[in-house]
């Protein structure tokens, strides 16, 4: 038997063998997209070029951006593995949660999938086939859906299920509000361009708009000028501020108001940059974008001056470059002093930014629109790591307390220490 064995097993490939034939599959695929797609846009006349382009982008880059945090979320995963911070106590997951070649797997089906759909709607609306072309977004779409609902256990079900009952936690805080709650919520507040651009792209969708020029028409149900922009770019803003709320109801710390107060600050930038559309231009210059700019300037202070003494707690931050209290020097980058100057000046920066993305009169420059929000997603990456390091910090320093049977209350609450 052994002999017969052995050579079964030398013809069968190496893992080593089988992972470069992957790359190599991929990258041939990603430049057939690449072609494919140039050649499809080069087709076009060049007076609709543009247009063609903005609304491929508008389909397609939500679900882009969406897969981009996905594989950032598998590297935040592969460094916690590195360090000592536990990331599936800190989110109470079981041991069926996802690893990191998960995540990164699912990410590569994502990368797969969604740029395949976009390179196939480029093809078929430059060759004519516009009934085609349009229903791919759609297909990629209802594909999407029907994959994080899908009632079987096949494809991370356990996993699926933890993320939509999270979601849904998040839009209806009418319980105690838990770690992965807020978590997902404050990354929600990253990515709120994409909700804008998912409802836009839905609106069409159900209007029958897609690739159509029936949306050109700024003033449409579809339009530019909507007021559904600013409300769904609200959205992740309001969860996040009926959390804090929720919070102080069931903790009375004083801190969750002031929390939910910066939250408040994002109405303003987002509101009164959508007024540019309804009022006259003197209006608008005179009184509504100076009134924009002060909000703009309170949001992103205080959005940064929170993340640093609350979100990753300063009093760490006052000691790092003196390395002589290492209980409370990250365990993550421990000696690494470069990274602090690096994470605190990179994260005031885009925080300013950040607000650019948030004005709806300023989401024509959609090229520009899409670099900062790619930006802000890499803000959100690197403020995970001190976030969830932190919250490691705390539930460490109260071990103690969390050996303890827990009471009926606390139990009813969630930890305590978690801050939000």
């Amino acid at each position: 038997m052994k002999n017969i064995m052995s050579p079964m097993q030398s013809a069968m490939p190496s893992p080593t063998f089988l992972w470069r034939f992957k790359v190599i599959l991929f990258l041939i695929w990603g430049f057939t997209c690449c072609k494919v797609g140039w050649d499809s846009v080069m087709r076009m006349d060049a007076n609709l070029r543009d247009l063609f382009l903005y609304e491929a982008f508008l389909y397609y880059n939500p679900l882009l951006l969406v897969t981009m945090m996905v594989w950032l979320w598998g590297v935040n995963l592969w460094v916690f593995l590195q360090s000592s911070v536990s990331y599936p106590k800190i989110f109470d997951l079981d041991q069926n949660h996802l690893t990191h070649n998960e995540i990164w797997k699912c990410s590569t089906w994502m990368t797969i999938v969604v740029p395949t759909s976009m390179t196939a709607y480029l093809y078929l609306y430059s060759h004519g086939e516009v009934t085609l072309a349009a229903s791919q977004p759609v297909l990629l779409y209802i594909f999407v859906v029907v994959v994080m609902i899908f009632p079987f256990d096949i494809f991370y079900l356990s996993s699926r299920f933890f993320f939509l009952r999270t979601l849904w936690r998040i839009a209806f805080p009418l319980q105690p509000i838990t770690f992965p709650d807020f978590f997902v919520a404050d990354i929600l507040t990253s990515m709120a361009k994409v909700f804008s651009d998912l409802e836009r792209s839905v609106c069409r969708m159900v209007n029958r708009q897609v690739a159509t020029i029936a949306w050109l028409e700024a003033d449409s149900v579809c339009g530019s000028h909507s007021i559904a922009i600013p409300m769904v770019l609200v959205l992740p803003y309001l969860w996040r501020l009926l959390q804090c709320l929720r919070q102080y109801k069931d903790t009375k710390e004083k801190t969750c108001l002031f929390n939910a107060l910066k939250y408040s600050t994002a109405f303003p930038v987002i509101f009164l940059s959508a007024l540019k559309y309804h009022v006259i231009p003197e209006q608008w210059t005179s009184l509504y974008r100076p009134l924009w700019l002060l909000s703009s300037v309170v949001n992103s202070l205080y959005s940064f001056y929170w993340d640093i003494t609350r979100d990753w707690d300063l009093s760490g931050f006052s000691r790092i470059f003196k390395f002589n209290k290492p209980s409370v020097v990250t365990n993550l980058f421990y000696g690494q002093q470069w990274i602090y100057f690096w994470v605190i000046g990179s994260n005031f920066i885009l925080r300013c930014s950040w607000t650019y993305k948030l004005s709806a009169h300023l989401r024509h420059n959609y090229l520009t629109v899409f670099t900062i929000t790619l930006l802000e997603m890499l803000r959100r990456f690197q403020w995970v790591f001190f976030r969830v390091e932190n919250e490691w910090n705390k539930m460490t320093r109260s071990s103690i307390q969390l050996t303890e049977i827990p009471r009926e209350d606390e139990k009813l609450l969630g930890s305590n220490i978690h801050d939000v």
